[in-house]
């Protein structure tokens, strides 16, 4: 069976933001066109970071898959460990805050950062 990795970012039970490894089966369709079930999707937006954008640490609002269409986008998390993702990757962004708590920059969510000489576009799609 096929499958399509899924890379995702998310909460662990510390408060902190990690990132795990999974596979989608692709289990559906044809020999020729491998299909995964149906993902929820309730919207999709657009965007473009100028060369030099960063961000300061922070949590997703909704879970949503991200992918990068053009430049490079590096995710890093607290323990100072940093993700690379380039056009056609992609991840899903799962790291919300913890019920209860009170946003931490310290301890809560990731930070981001364009790399390289061309703009960043990237395709933000809510599950």
């Amino acid at each position: 069976m096929s499958t399509f990795p899924q890379v995702i970012l998310y909460t662990d039970t510390d408060g902190r933001a990690r990132f795990r490894e999974t596979d989608i089966a692709l289990d559906e369709g044809t020999p020729a066109a491998r299909l995964s079930a149906l993902l929820p999707a309730t919207a999709c937006q657009l965007r473009e970071s100028p060369v030099g954008f960063r961000s300061d640490f922070h949590c997703t609002g909704a879970p949503q898959w991200l992918f990068v269409l053009r430049g490079c986008m590096e995710i890093g998390l607290q323990d100072g460990s940093w993700r690379a993702f380039g056009p056609g990757q992609h991840f899903y962004s799962a790291d919300t805050l913890p019920e209860g708590a009170t946003f931490d920059a310290a301890v809560h969510g990731h930070r981001s950062r364009q790399v390289g000489d061309e703009p960043l576009v990237t395709l933000f799609v809510r599950g």
